[in-house]
């Protein structure tokens, strides 16, 4: 039985994707044997899964996602994080610093501050509780130095691109160290300003074309030609 989309194809919600042996993936349903798309978005076909990436939504965490967040509040036991998401996280002082939260330990202020940054993971979240963050473990912790650009968490998976080669890509080119959240934040840091702005105008890329064929090839000619003038 047909398959009536190509991968990476623009569709809207209501457009017949598939029918017969296909199965239905993220943003879709099934009707009749037949898979729709649910929202506005790029079909994206995985042997006989059809799922919708769509171009427009909030971050919804997932157990294991990376994520940039802003420190909020201080509770008793821990901190409140703004993670770009209906959900506030929580970092209690274990996930923070390995141990119990003590008197001995002093103001919670002193590890983390409202307004500090942090890298973290999720580590529990089923949607009838405030996911939970930790950043014990490499690469995670209060970020030092570096900027953090927004770009809309659906379009996240465009940025890193297939098995990371959008990312190592603009990495490569641009020698910055670049921290992609799945919560919509990326930090980069770079001693040259000029390739810090050259990443910046990728993912400003990413956020207008993610839908139009070619990209790579585009953002790899804007950073050559950047890297020239």
């Amino acid at each position: 039985m047909p398959l009536h989309v190509e991968h990476k194809q623009l569709v809207v919600p209501g457009e017949l994707l598939a029918e017969g042996d296909y199965l239905p993936g993220d943003n879709t349903y099934m009707a009749s044997g037949k898979i729709y798309s649910q929202r506005v978005g790029l079909a994206e076909v995985k042997g006989k899964k059809v799922s919708v990436v769509a171009l427009k939504g909030p971050y919804i965490p997932k157990v294991g996602d990376l994520v940039i967040g802003q420190v909020v509040g201080i509770t008793l036991g821990g901190w409140l994080v703004d993670i770009n998401s209906p959900y506030t996280a929580i970092l209690s002082v274990p996930d923070a610093i390995g141990k119990p939260f003590s008197p001995e330990l002093g103001p919670l202020a002193k590890i983390l501050s409202i307004g500090d940054t942090i890298i973290a993971k999720v580590i529990a979240f089923d949607r009838t509780r405030d996911p939970s963050l930790t950043i014990k473990g490499r690469g995670l912790g209060k970020m030092e130095g570096g900027v953090v650009v927004d770009l809309a968490p659906t379009k996240i998976p465009r940025l890193i691109g297939r098995k990371g080669s959008m990312i190592t890509m603009i990495k490569k080119l641009t020698g910055c160290e670049i921290v992609v959240g799945q919560n919509g934040k990326v930090l980069i840091r770079g001693r040259n300003p000029k390739m810090v702005e050259l990443v910046i105008g990728a993912i400003r890329m990413v956020e207008e074309q993610a839908h139009i064929p070619g990209l790579t090839d585009r953002i790899r000619a804007y950073i050559e030609q950047g890297k020239q003038g």
